[in-house]
Formats: C-alpha cells, structure tokens, sequence
C-alpha cells in the first residue's frame, strides 16, 4: 500500500470489479488505454484482478487508486518491472469523473518514489497515445523528459496509433 495526502494505492479486491466496469467501460477511457476494451464485457474485471496476484510475484504491480478519504476508486496504475534492466514502465487510466482533478499526477508521483526508494530501479518510462497530450503533461510534472516518438507504435480498434515516449533515470530524480 502507498499513501498520498488525498490517495491510498492499494491491491484491487474483487470488492472492486462492479466500479472498475463502470469506470474503465467509458468509451474515453478505453479510447487513450492499449488494453481495455470498448464495450467493456461482464466479468472482463473479476478476470483482469485475478491476475494480479501472479503478476505481483512476477514484480507487475498494479494498485487501485482510491480516495484517502472514502476508499472510493478513481483508477488504477500499474509498475511493470523488467527486473534484469532495473527498469519499470508505469501505466495508468482515470475514470472520467475524476479526470482534471490531479489524481494521475499523485498517483504517478509516489509510485515513482517507490520504483527508486523502495525497488531501487535505475530506471521508469512511460507511453501515451499522441492524442492523449494530458497524460503527457503528467509524465512532465512527475519529472519525465520526453525521448521521442512512435509512428504507428501500436494498433487499437483497427487504427494505427502514435505514442510518446517518455523516461526518467534515478540520477534525474529530484525525489
């Protein structure tokens, strides 16, 4: 678990698959995220944090985003480690009620702290769809130096997509 002022992270429970459908299923979510599909099926949830589990001995972490206040879901980030490199990419959605409210940029911030604090990783990148420039400028305020660009990087809902890179080493981090 990581604690922020106004977020907890924590371990999805299956507790949470009825908010993680309503939320991931809006189609704007699923537009600006590789793998959550549009329309989101039932059951789509219960099976995605079932894995999680495994995948947290594997060293992909992925935590709920909830209020500090209530425990009530805003998203989900994820830490996928290459643990050979000492490398990790975070990945991350919103649902659409909490957009614009600096949740993303919190939760990205101290999952950052915990790849170098507390995994001591060398180094964190992340990718965005070019059409998503609001995940860009999370990346930029957590401290993330734009590497460059990827045409036609990745293929979602039949359309070739462009992605921005961006990265951050541990001698970058201002903590």
């Amino acid at each position: 678990m990581i604690s922020t002022p106004r977020l907890v992270l924590r371990r999805f429970t299956r507790e949470d698959a009825p908010a993680v459908q309503r939320l991931a299923g809006a189609p704007e979510v699923a537009l600006n995220t590789l793998l959550i599909p549009h329309p989101y099926p039932d059951g789509e949830a219960e099976r995605w944090i079932s894995t999680h589990d495994e995948a947290f001995q594997r060293g992909d972490m992925t935590f709920a985003i909830t209020t500090a206040e209530d425990q009530g879901l805003v998203g989900a980030i994820g830490l996928h480690s290459k643990p050979d490199h000492d490398r990790a990419e975070i990945g991350y959605w919103i649902g659409l009620p909490f957009w614009g409210k600096g949740f993303a940029t919190e939760a990205a911030s101290a999952v950052l702290r915990h790849a170098f604090e507390t995994l001591s990783l060398h180094r964190i990148y992340a990718m965005h769809f070019t059409r998503n420039p609001a995940s860009g400028r999370v990346l930029q305020k957590i401290g993330m130096r734009h590497e460059g660009s990827l045409r036609h990087h990745l293929k979602k809902f039949g359309e070739y997509i462009d992605v921005e890179v961006y990265g951050i080493v541990r001698d970058d981090w201002s903590g």
